[in-house]
């Protein structure tokens, strides 16, 4: 069935119409500047297609919430972990529900990680439920960068991989892949080669004008009509638009974002009276008692690749002969050394809401310190001895068959809740009260309550944890495989750990 829709208006009124059908074969690409009305266009894409196609928005912003009143839309909280967005995405493929993962308050490694994550549980879904599904990718310079910027390698590669399976195989999984970008020079080039359908907007920069006039088959002297463009203004081409480059005015939308274009507005009078600088230096009530909260800067990449490497460099040949020494350390003394060099880290203060990134330098370079000879430990070990000493085990347990087990079926998790996970196993083990919610959040590295409640959730849709209430009240969780479970617990008791601190 052949539909197309409206996007608004060409030259001489005509209305511009948009092959959906085709559309889905051969994806779109977006580009204009911040103010060009990118998200305006994306808006009315999915309005007029609501009806006739299944749809996911990634909207790193929170604009594209307000879809979920009028077209029915389901918001998805992008801040939960790896299962439980896999888990999602799955549903959403197999019940054919439109959704929006909003991706708001989240900083960008964590926004790239949550889209990869949510992509990947949309690619990776059964057969039976290729049902086909327009992906619209807002900002998607963000999750398919060019180059790598400040943020981990390892996000990079999953949002990035992610965004290449959505383009360049997705087609024949029923995905269709609409990325929006302000920048073409910061978008991978085999992302953005997919798409067979542009809309390109108003741009002031050389190459991206260079950059859209090639995809567009113009001239290189054309670029600057670029420069020209009114807001709201595209040109389109592709089997989905027209064949020639054709000028497109977008149509009215009937939602809106939460979050508009500045206006010029007055400022507001002063009554004479009224001491305007003692009205703004004099804190309230309200200051005085706010909780004062600083956002960690972010972690360069570089700095991890420099110290791993500084590492590994064997010591130069002029430097004094009993530095040699070191290297010589038996493999258990080597183990103290790293067990010491990591709880050194651990006791700084505000370390257990450190970024793991973070910590993980700070361990290679009191490696270094310590001169602990050998490779660096890498990071998915320095991660997995993170998890041990955060579930606060003892030696006596540790040395246990059940914790054997235990760090057996924690690979069965995501790196970042193997502590969680083997906090509940070591009060189990030991039959101690289950831990409240409070202490799973300060294992994990956050402050919500309601994302601890949500791995255990996930550890019970994974089959190793079963949870249930006690006849007097308190939660227990049970370990099927370990054959124990914890005492009755007040999940909503204070940390004492993080009291203590």
């Amino acid at each position: 069935m052949k539909v197309g829709i409206d996007m608004g208006t060409v030259s001489g009124g005509k209305s511009a119409m948009l092959d959906i059908e085709e559309l889905l074969a051969t994806r779109l690409l977006v580009q204009g500047n911040s103010g060009s009305g990118k998200s305006h266009l994306l808006r009315r894409l999915l309005e007029q297609s609501s009806q006739w196609v299944q749809q996911v928005i990634i909207d790193p912003e929170g604009d594209f919430v307000t879809l979920a009143d009028k077209y029915g839309h389901v918001v998805v909280d992008g801040e939960r972990t790896e299962g439980e967005l896999v888990g999602i995405a799955t549903r959403v493929r197999q019940h054919r529900v439109s959704c929006v993962l909003s991706l708001e308050g989240l900083d960008v490694e964590n926004q790239m990680r949550a889209a990869g994550w949510f992509l990947n549980g949309l690619f990776d879904a059964d057969r039976d439920y290729w049902y086909p599904v327009l992906v619209v990718v807002d900002e998607a310079q963000m999750f398919a960068p060019a180059v790598g910027g400040e943020v981990s390698d390892e996000a990079r590669k999953l949002s990035l991989g992610a965004m290449t399976n959505l383009m360049c195989r997705g087609r024949k999984r029923g995905l269709a892949g609409v990325i929006a970008t302000q920048r073409l020079a910061k978008l991978a080039k085999n992302v953005a080669a997919e798409a067979s359908n542009f809309l390109m907007g108003r741009t002031f920069l050389d190459i991206d004008m260079a950059r859209a006039a090639d995809l567009l088959g113009m001239e290189r002297r054309q670029a600057e009509m670029f420069r020209d463009l009114s807001r709201g203004s595209f040109v389109a081409l592709g089997p989905a638009l027209s064949r020639r480059p054709l000028n497109v005015t977008i149509g009215n939308v009937e939602t809106s974002a939460r979050s508009s274009s500045p206006k010029l507005m007055p400022l507001p009078g002063q009554a004479p009276e009224v001491d305007v600088e003692d009205l703004i230096l004099t804190p309230t009530e309200e200051d005085l008692t706010r909780p004062v909260m600083r956002r960690a800067p972010p972690t360069p990449k570089p700095a991890t690749d420099i110290l791993a490497e500084l590492a590994r460099a064997e010591p130069a040949a002029s430097e004094p002969q009993p530095r040699q020494a070191s290297l010589d350390l038996d493999p258990s003394e080597r183990e103290d050394k790293l067990d010491l060099a990591l709880s050194e880290v651990l006791s700084q203060p505000g370390a257990t809401f450190r970024p793991d990134a973070e910590l993980y330098q700070d361990f290679l370079v009191r490696a270094r310190i310590r001169r602990i000879p050998g490779p660096p430990l890498p990071l998915a070990d320095f991660r997995r001895r993170l998890a041990i000493v955060r579930s606060g085990v003892d030696e006596e347990t540790a040395g246990s068959e059940q914790w054997a087990s235990a760090l057996e079926l924690a690979r069965r998790v995501t790196d970042d809740l193997q502590g969680v996970f083997l906090l509940l196993a070591k009060a189990a083990i030991q039959g101690e009260a289950c831990p409240p919610d409070a202490s799973i959040a300060r294992v994990y590295g956050t402050h919500s309550a309601r994302r601890a409640r949500r791995f255990l959730s996930y550890f019970e849709e994974q089959g190793l944890v079963v949870v249930h209430t006690a006849h007097g009240g308190g939660r227990i969780a049970a370990f099927p495989d370990l054959d124990c479970e914890t005492a009755p617990g007040n999940p909503d008791a204070a940390d004492v750990a993080q009291a203590a601190e």
